[in-house]
């Protein structure tokens, strides 16, 4: 009898016990895979909203124009999600009343990248787009520029309504 050598028989009892254990691992990883997604479209949006975000920031600086929807004109805040939605094939309303109605409601702790947020400010409503991490981009006021701001800021918590999620940027 010679030790450390495994006779055929005893690698082939050997074998399904080492199979089963792996497809248990297996199983326990696709498991835990489906509960915490490894994909970060989660947290950072998709691809299109990623798209949407890249075009609003290429023109932070630009002058809040009332009315305004083009980087030239200049843009007011409903015109800058507009233009940037548009931009990326997604066509959306105009006004800030008609970019209330769109999509579906997302309350505040549910909010991804790409999101439109309705806000009720003094003269109205006011819109912008939801960039992740707590911010968002927007056309403010007249003598303002596009910027990106903090949403955990007293007057944009204080008048903060809904977000609203298109179905073509989920």
């Amino acid at each position: 009898m010679q030790y450390g050598v495994n006779t055929e028989a005893e690698v082939f009892f050997r074998l399904p016990r080492a199979l089963s254990l792996a497809l248990a691992l297996l199983l326990l990883f696709a498991a835990a895979c489906a509960k915490y997604p490894s994909s970060t479209a989660s947290r950072e949006g998709t691809a299109k909203a990623q798209a949407i975000i890249r075009t609003a920031r290429s023109v932070m600086g630009t002058p809040y124009k009332y009315g305004g929807s083009s980087p030239g004109t200049g843009f007011d805040c409903s015109g800058l999600v507009c233009w940037a939605y548009g931009k990326n094939g997604v066509s959306l309303p105009r006004t800030t009343g008609g970019q209330k109605k769109i999509g579906r409601p997302v309350r505040k702790g549910d909010l991804k990248p790409g999101d439109i947020l309705v806000f009720r400010v003094r003269r109205g409503l006011h819109t912008g787009l939801y960039t992740g991490g707590g911010k968002f981009i927007h056309s403010p006021s007249r003598g303002k520029t596009v910027r990106e701001e903090d949403l955990s800021m007293a007057y944009w918590k204080k008048t903060f309504v809904e977000g609203r999620r298109h179905k073509q940027v989920q």
